[in-house]
C-alpha cells in the first residue's frame, strides 16, 4: 500500500510548491516514519496521515536549507587563508547538538539532521547503514533531548566527525557546504589549540585545492590520475601542508591528520606517476591502525595495487566485504591493471548500477563503454 500511495502523495507535495527532488525525499522521510509508526499505531486515513507527515518534514527541511543559505551569504564562496571572522552561534549549536546525553553516533547524526541540513538518506549513506536505521538512530536522538536543557556542550571529537561529514557531502558536489565547512573548522581552529582540529582543517584545504580540476567542461567526473594538476589551487595547497607539518610536530596522531599526510603526498607529485604509493600505503597502514575503517581498507587496498601491483591490489581486496561502497569499481579499476578487460568491463557496469550519485555513475559506465569497445575492436 506504501508503495502505491508514494507517486500520489509527491504529486500533492508539488502541487503545494516543493519542487519533484524535495517532494521525493520528504515522502521518502514520511515513509520511513510510517513503517516505524504505523505497526503499533495503523491510521485511519493512511495517505492524508502520509500527506501530513511529508509536508511537514518538506517544511523543516526547506527552514535548514535556508537558515544554511543565509549563513553562507556572509561567507565568500572560496575559502581563504588568513584571519577568521568573529565566531557566530554556528559553531556553537554543533557543539550543544553533541549533547553528552547522546551516543557520539546519535549526536552526529542528529547534528548533521539539525543543523548541517543534510537529508536522513545522505546520513545514512555516511554511516554505510540503511535509511530506516538511521531514521531511528535520529528518532531516538531526538526523544532523549526533547526534554534537555541545551546548556551542555558536548566534546571535540564529535564535532570534529560532524564537521568532516558535512565537508564530504559538500565535496561530492555541493561547493558552499564544503566552503561552510572548512569556515566552520577555522574557526574552531582559531579557538581550540588540538592537532587534530588541525588536521582536519589541513585535510579540507588540501582536498578543496582539487576542486577546480575534479569535473570536466561538460561536468562529468575527472578521476585524480587524470586530473590537470595546472588547476590545483597551491595556495590552499601550502597552507595545509603547513598546518598539517605543524601538527604532525607535536606526536600526536589522529585519523584526520593520517588522512590529511595521504591528501599532501598526492598533492606533492607533479604527475600521477609521481605518487609516492609505497608512503601512502604506510600511511593507510597508521589510518587502519587507528581507525579500523572498512573505507580506509578499501582505498588501501587501492594504494596497494599502485605501489605493488595490481595482483597485490585484488589480494588485498579480496579480504574485504563485497558489499562495500565502490567495492565494485575498485575491483573494476584493479582487474583492469591486471589486464582482465572483460571481467573489468562487467565490473563497470555493476559498479555504475550502484553508484550512489550522478557523476559518478556516468564515469562508470563510460569506463564499462570504453572497455567493451576495446574488446570488440
Amino acid at each position: 500500500m506504501l508503495r502505491s500511495l508514494t507517486p500520489m502523495v509527491i504529486g500533492i507535495l508539488v502541487r503545494r510548491g516543493a519542487d519533484f527532488a524535495e517532494a521525493e525525499d520528504a515522502v521518502q522521510d514520511a515513509l520511513v516514519e510510517a513503517v516505524r509508526v504505523w505497526p503499533d499505531d495503523p491510521p485511519r486515513d493512511p495517505k492524508g496521515w502520509l500527506v501530513t507527515v511529508a509536508w511537514r518534514k518538506f517544511l523543516d527541511t526547506a527552514r535548514a536549507h535556508s537558515s544554511r543559505r543565509q549563513r553562507e551569504e556572509r561567507i565568500e564562496s572560496e575559502p581563504v587563508p588568513g584571519p577568521v571572522e568573529a565566531v557566530d552561534d554556528t559553531l556553537q549549536l554543533y557543539f550543544l547538538c553533541a549533547h553528552p546525553s547522546l551516543t557520539p553516533a546519535s549526536s552526529v547524526a542528529l547534528t548533521l539532521r539539525a543543523v548541517g541540513g543534510l537529508t536522513t538518506r545522505q546520513i545514512a549513506q555516511a554511516y554505510l547503514v540503511p535509511e530506516a536505521t538511521m531514521a531511528q538512530r535520529i528518532s531516538r536522538a531526538k526523544r532523549t533531548v526533547s526534554g534537555v536543557r541545551f546548556n551542555q556542550p558536548g566534546d571535540v571529537a564529535t564535532v570534529l566527525r560532524v564537521l568532516y561529514l558535512v565537508f564530504n557531502e559538500g565535496y561530492s558536489g555541493e561547493v558552499d557546504l564544503a566552503a561552510e565547512a572548512i569556515r566552520l573548522t577555522r574557526q574552531l581552529a582559531a579557538a581550540i589549540d588540538h592537532p587534530e582540529v588541525a588536521g582536519l582543517l589541513a585535510l579540507m584545504l588540501l582536498h578543496h585545492a582539487r576542486r577546480p580540476a575534479r569535473t570536466g567542461p561538460d561536468g562529468s567526473l575527472v578521476p585524480l590520475a587524470e586530473q590537470d594538476r595546472a588547476l590545483w589551487d597551491t595556495r590552499l595547497i601550502a597552507e595545509g601542508v603547513d598546518i598539517l607539518q605543524a601538527a604532525l610536530v607535536r606526536d600526536r596522531l589522529g585519523e584526520f591528520q593520517a588522512q590529511a599526510a595521504i591528501a599532501a603526498l598526492h598533492a606533492d607529485a607533479r604527475t600521477a606517476e609521481e605518487t609516492d604509493w609505497v608512503q601512502i600505503v604506510e600511511w593507510y597502514d597508521e589510518l587502519v591502525h587507528l581507525t579500523d575503517s572498512p573505507v580506509a581498507r578499501l582505498n588501501r587496498a587501492v594504494a596497494v595495487g599502485e605501489a605493488d601491483g595490481p595482483r597485490a591490489g585484488l589480494a588485498a581486496l579480496a579480504a574485504l566485504d563485497d558489499t562495500l561502497p565502490r567495492h565494485t569499481a575498485v575491483a573494476a579499476y584493479l582487474r583492469e591493471r591486471d589486464g582482465d578487460l572483460a571481467t573489468a568491463a562487467r565490473l563497470y557496469a555493476e559498479a555504475a548500477d550502484k553508484a550512489p550519485n550522478l557523476p559518478e555513475r556516468d564515469h562508470l559506465t563510460r569506463q564499462a563503454a570504453r572497455l567493451n569497445a576495446l574488446l570488440r575492436s
